[in-house]
């Protein structure tokens, strides 16, 4: 980073909180903004599955409540990975629900009734869609040369995508 360039507030790093890296400024940069938005999708993504799993209803209530509940804990498993991955390269994570909301990119639903199907169909849309920020966000780890950080990401694909297939599959063609 040159002289002339400012450090956004979501940015800094205090000097007490700096974490030695052989990665470029600009890399640790960039590849905090990914992890940041990743977190913030996460976050967004838990949230939904967790309120589509406490308000199913219908006659394929316990199988649709467990594997909501189910893939609900895998997303949560992510938090921390993906927050200590942008401290290990020394960059910064998210910081507050406001930050959350900041830089999610998923779309939150706040309906009062959703048709179990049209959860499921809809959940399935947000892990493709995760799935794809995912891929990007292993793009710009390649660029820097962050095989760490783009192999921790292989793993959160893989996971996406079966989410995406299982809930695809038991919503069946729409």
């Amino acid at each position: 980073m040159n002289k002339t360039q400012t450090i956004s507030r979501q940015d800094y790093v205090h000097p007490r909180l700096a974490t030695p890296t052989d990665l470029p400024a600009e890399g640790v940069a960039a590849i905090s903004a990914e992890l940041r938005a990743l977190l913030a999708d996460v976050f967004a993504l838990y949230v939904k599955t967790k309120n589509f799993h406490w308000h199913m209803s219908g006659p394929h209530f316990r199988d649709y409540h467990l594997l909501l509940d189910e893939q609900s804990e895998q997303i949560f498993a992510m938090t921390d990975d993906i927050a200590e991955r942008a401290r290990k390269i020394g960059g910064v994570s998210l910081r507050s629900i406001s930050d959350i909301a900041q830089h999610q990119r998923l779309l939150d639903n706040n309906e009062a009734f959703v048709v179990p199907e049209d959860m499921l169909a809809e959940l399935a849309v947000d892990n493709l869609q995760f799935t794809s920020s995912l891929r990007r966000a292993h793009a710009v780890c390649d660029r820097y040369d962050d095989v760490a950080t783009a192999s921790v990401i292989e793993t959160w694909i893989d996971e996406s995508e079966r989410r995406t297939w299982f809930l695809s599959e038991t919503v069946g063609p729409r």
